[in-house]
């Protein structure tokens, strides 16, 4: 768990801007309910994993019971990060019924739901009406479920996610990400209705960093 800076070194501003973030997430659920939360990004971003890692953390720091989702089933990389094994995960629970495969970390109240063995067609996958009552079962178990989604205009992933959550988080990488990109990447998500409740700067220059998190 070496790229969790939110437990390597909770003192860091990086670690200090996660909890600014959830911080801000939970004013965001006073006017709507905010128990589902899709974090995705305009393009691909090797942080966006580590960056909902790090956000999950704080949260269940912070005494509530944190459900991770991994739901990138084209690259997952949750189980990576906090040495879990990928053996049943989310994809086969889609296809199956059972309570979910849930794994528990060394983090108390945070509980991960991994990607899961590959499939052949995520999309039709996620196309299912199973997707939506898994999201209610997931609900149930946790105060927050936090969903890592793909880029949203690197596939179609996040859209299908992003319709059927309270929130959606969009992560932008200083430097990297084309503004255009970004406009794209909410275009996508306002034609499926997706309650985007903020964006958040990763890599940005120290006097900005993920505080730079607007309504």
């Amino acid at each position: 768990m070496t790229s969790l800076i939110t437990l390597a070194d909770p003192r860091s501003a990086a670690a200090e801007a996660y909890q600014s973030l959830r911080t801000n997430l939970e004013f965001s659920g006073l006017e709507q309910p905010l128990h589902t939360v899709l974090v995705t990004s305009a393009d691909d971003m090797a942080e966006k994993s580590v960056a909902v890692a790090n956000l999950a953390v704080v949260m269940a720091q912070a005494g509530d019971r944190v459900t991770l989702v991994d739901g990138d089933l084209r690259r997952p990389q949750q189980h990576d990060l906090f040495g879990l094994h990928n053996q049943r995960g989310l994809s086969n629970w889609l296809q199956e019924d059972g309570p979910a495969p849930l794994q528990k970390t060394a983090i108390d109240g945070l509980q991960v739901l991994v990607g899961g063995p590959p499939v052949a067609n995520p999309v039709a996958l996620l196309s299912r009406k199973r997707l939506a009552d898994a999201l209610v079962a997931l609900q149930e178990q946790a105060d927050y479920v936090l969903i890592d989604a793909p880029p949203v205009l690197a596939v179609t992933d996040a859209a299908l996610w992003a319709g059927k959550v309270d929130g959606v988080v969009l992560l932008i990488n200083a430097g990297s990400t084309k503004r255009d990109h970004a406009q794209a990447a909410k275009t996508v998500l306002d034609k499926v209705h997706a309650r985007l409740v903020g964006a958040v700067l990763l890599n940005a220059e120290r006097a900005v960093t993920m505080s730079g998190y607007y309504r």
